[in-house]
């Protein structure tokens, strides 16, 4: 076995240095110089990350793509430099197998395989073509150029930049096993709603919050194209935003036949819950930063609402209600996708004072880190039950997948909530947690627990604490009653959608 092995490694050797031979003897061109820049610009994944920056700008499957590549990232360039390198420790080739025009100035000293460039390379192009295949396409020559450059410049063999492929491609597709790759096709819903024909949006009242979104883009042309005679309004911040919407309503002689909302999720809750309140059809552009709820409507883009209000195609769908009590006044909040107790109101809280200093994506990994670090436990009275927990997630519709990550609903009529909780009166329970998500075993976990119901109740036996819906903070409370509301807000969709 060990004579065979010892074979099949002088045999890859001497195919390793036939190649570097005959790459070596490539005549001298400009793509010497762009090939060594490319390798530069590629540590610490240092291009992949500004391939997400440009990914991310955009909406839909490009967003997700960049997404999953930085997380696939993660993955390779740890499997390549923490475990294989270590574990198979090679000198790289001499610095005469190349021209010296070709040398890089900083020769990496770890071992030389396999290669974290193309590992990294690689899981970033997989993960991205997995969401938007297109966007995949066009990055693959660029990864390939990549890869070559650390043959072309002298720092790995050939077979280490194959490994390196190996593993960065098998990261990629390890991704789906904690974050699946869902059908692109907007929930159902059974309930067709009536709803009138908005003719360049007259008689619309369209809230528009410019600062939505991760690209700056500021939504106020899409709106003034598709609802040319709706009256814009702009959040207020000296105001709630749902007493400044009731007061312009209020405010109009006229009357509103529809609201229209051009924002992320939580803005798009706020209008959202004054629509169901007013029994008014919504009309929707996405311009945040991720859009699940407009995602999930099946609206991706302004000529969708367009078409929508255009013809007055609409749909029922449910909202979830949060009633909170126990602390001062009573609060109410509509969620359109999710409401929690526990670690995550407290991110958000500290994310929006870090984000005076900080970008929104840093920021939230700050808060999060910290607020992780100081949790205590929740002790609570469940639907009447005895219960100590971490946090609480209550999600408007059942979600899937049913592990730590639930991304999407397959459908917008349930009416029910999906309730997931993380226990904390087991022992090592944030271990047992960690190590469950880290396996994707959570379903068969003790410390997790899920329920589809239509309504909960949650007592806090120890002071209070605010709920967090569609990712703001709301009402400080001790007791908070979460219920499914069916069909409770009209949204404007087109036909082709699907009932």
């Amino acid at each position: 076995m060990f004579s065979q092995l010892s074979r099949t490694f002088r045999r890859v050797g001497r195919t390793d240095r036939a190649l570097m031979r005959r790459s070596a003897a490539l005549p001298e061109t400009p793509a010497d110089h762009v090939l060594g820049s490319l390798s530069k610009a590629a540590n610490q994944s240092r291009l992949w990350w500004a391939a997400a920056a440009v990914l991310a700008a955009r909406k839909g499957p490009a967003r997700r793509g960049a997404l999953r590549g930085v997380a696939a990232i993660a993955g390779a360039s740890a499997a390549a430099n923490l475990i294989g390198k270590p574990l198979f420790p090679r000198r790289r080739p001499a610095e005469d197998e190349v021209p010296e025009h070709r040398r890089l100035r900083q020769r990496p000293s770890s071992s030389s395989f396999p290669s974290g460039h193309a590992a990294s390379a690689a899981a970033f192009v997989t993960a991205v073509a997995m969401e938007s295949p297109r966007a995949g396409l066009a990055l693959v020559p660029l990864a390939g150029a990549v890869a070559y450059s650390r043959v072309h410049t002298g720092v790995h063999w050939p077979s280490d930049v194959g490994a390196g492929i190996a593993i960065g491609v098998g990261v990629a597709a390890l991704t789906r096993h904690w974050w699946p790759l869902g059908p692109d096709r907007p929930a159902r819903t059974a309930h067709p709603a009536e709803a009138p024909e908005m003719r360049d949006g007259e008689d619309m009242l369209a809230l528009v919050n410019p600062h939505s979104g991760v690209d700056g883009h500021d939504p106020t042309e899409d709106v003034r194209y598709a609802w040319p005679k709706a009256t814009i309004l702009y959040p207020d911040p000296s105001q709630d935003l749902r007493d400044q919407l009731n007061a312009e309503i209020d405010a109009r002689i006229g009357g509103v036949r529809a609201l229209g909302v051009a924002g992320g999720d939580g803005t798009v809750a706020a209008v959202a819950s004054i629509a169901a309140e007013r029994n008014l059809p919504l009309a929707l552009i996405p311009a945040g930063t991720l859009n699940h709820f407009a995602r999930d409507v099946g609206v991706r883009s302004m000529p969708d609402a367009d078409a929508a209000t255009e013809a007055g195609h609409a749909v029922g769908i449910d909202l979830g209600e949060v009633e909170v009590t126990g602390a001062g006044e009573p609060g109410h909040r509509w969620f359109v996708n999710t409401a929690s107790l526990g670690g995550y109101p407290e991110m958000v809280r500290l994310r929006e004072k870090l984000q005076e200093k900080h970008p929104k994506w840093p920021a939230a990994a700050i808060a999060l880190a910290r607020v992780l670090r100081r949790a205590k436990p929740l002790r609570i009275l469940l639907d009447g039950r005895p219960a100590e927990v971490w946090l609480i997630f209550v999600g408007n519709g059942t979600y899937s997948p049913k592990g730590f990550a639930p991304s999407r609903r397959p459908a917008l009529d349930t009416g029910l909530l999906d309730v997931r909780y993380l226990r904390a009166d087991l022992p090592y329970s944030r271990a047992r947690f960690l190590l469950a998500m880290v396996t994707n075993s959570l379903n068969a976990s003790h410390v997790y627990q899920q329920l589809d119901r239509p309504e909960l109740h949650v007592r806090l036996l120890d002071g209070n604490r605010r709920v967090a819906t569609d990712g703001e903070v709301g009402p400080l409370g001790q007791e908070f009653r979460f219920r499914a509301r069916p069909s409770a807000l009209t949204i404007y969709r087109s036909r082709e959608q699907g009932i």
